[in-house]
């Protein structure tokens, strides 16, 4: 920091960044203070003033999963270049514009968690040339803008292939059981639209590729951010019979895993290893489709502060090939698991990266 403290070297970073005001920036700038959450000055900021923002999907920080991932890359990332990190909750879609404009305003690096996000950066990455943004789940095509998804479909067919093999084999653990006399899992969406569609119809062919008669129930809770509606949507897929349910509903999930130990059933969680993240329920979690986006959220800032963008420009697309998802074991299920589910994974990993398995729809949606 060159001797400086904090404070006044943040002071005089937001004058330097005056100058990049915008005709826009007094609209930007007051409704991202009146709508989001922002904590700025994280770490003190780096020897050259540096300075990333990450604003939050709508499901919000403290999911345990996608923003919470998304901002322990870039916490990892500081703790190494020692820039300035601002942490910006927005849960308001209709606020994400202005909310990215006052941001772009004081921010050299913005990372956008969601592809909610996409069409106001339409906009505003060409109205901010000199910020340079991540856009996770989707890509704008400016040279700006740095576009990150991960194969969420593959990760979901890894989870399918887990229920549709574990429905029938024999699994118990601190009075939560399957019910191997039937074939009958299910799959709890957060808002049902393309993207999560994907999870949808990947995870059903996952699992029908290695049970062909398996029954799937499927449902929306309408919400990412309601472990209410979770919680009653899951519990009735378990009242009809399914006995693992796999979720793709951010901040909502927790209520599946509700509804997973009041029913004494079983779940596999998303994103993050949801039996360490969210450790309360791990009694129930089987396992976890997971995608490292704490690894692109680091590299991207990583390349940024470094003067490096043309390595992470453009649209970045990250599956199994370069060990981008996975399917993680629960903590208390890895000594439980049958080699038969390890070879149904392996072999479903292998035919996907050498092509010869087709993955319904596409990272981005269907």
């Amino acid at each position: 920091m060159h001797g400086k403290d904090t404070d006044t070297a943040c002071e005089e970073e937001s004058a330097d960044r005056a100058s990049r005001v915008s005709r826009r920036s007094v609209l930007a700038s007051g409704a991202a203070l009146t709508t989001a959450t922002i904590a700025g000055c994280q770490g003190g900021g780096g020897d050259d003033g540096f300075s990333v923002g990450i604003i939050s999907s709508n499901a919000g920080f403290g999911d345990r999963a996608f923003n919470d991932l998304a901002l322990e890359g870039l916490e990892r990332a500081q703790e190494e270049e020692g820039f300035e990190l601002n942490q910006i909750e927005e849960t308001d879609i209709a606020a994400f514009g202005d909310t990215q404009a006052g941001a772009a305003e004081t921010n050299d690096l913005v990372v956008l968690v969601g592809f909610q996000h996409t069409e106001p950066l339409t906009e505003n990455a060409p109205e901010y040339p000199d910020t340079n943004w991540m856009l996770i789940n989707d890509n704008v095509d400016e040279p700006n803008v740095a576009g990150y998804a991960w194969a969420n479909h593959e990760m979901s067919y890894l989870a399918g292939v887990q229920a549709g093999t574990m429905t029938n084999i024999e699994l118990e653990n601190d009075g939560n059981a399957n019910n191997p006399g039937e074939s009958h899992i299910g799959f709890v969406g957060g808002v049902e639209g393309s993207l999560i569609r994907a999870f949808q119809r990947a995870y059903e062919a996952g699992a029908q590729q290695v049970n062909p008669d398996v029954e799937i129930s499927i449902g929306y809770a309408g919400s990412f951010s309601d472990p209410a509606a979770g919680e009653q949507g899951a519990s009735s897929q378990y009242d009809d019979g399914a006995d693992i349910i796999y979720h793709a509903s951010a901040g909502t999930g927790p209520g599946i895993f509700d509804a997973a130990q009041a029913a004494d059933r079983l779940a596999i969680g998303v994103d993050a290893d949801q039996s360490r993240t969210l450790e309360q329920y791990s009694d129930v979690i089987i396992g976890s489709a997971v995608k490292y986006i704490n690894e692109g959220t680091y590299d991207c800032a990583i390349a940024a502060v470094q003067d490096d963008w043309e390595s992470v420009q453009g649209n970045n697309v990250l599956g199994l090939e370069s060990e981008a998802v996975d399917l993680i074991i629960g903590q208390e299920f890895e000594d439980a698991m049958p080699q038969e589910l390890t070879d149904n994974i392996e072999e479903a990993k292998q035919g996907i990266v050498d092509g010869d398995i087709d993955v319904p729809c596409a990272h981005n949606g269907c």
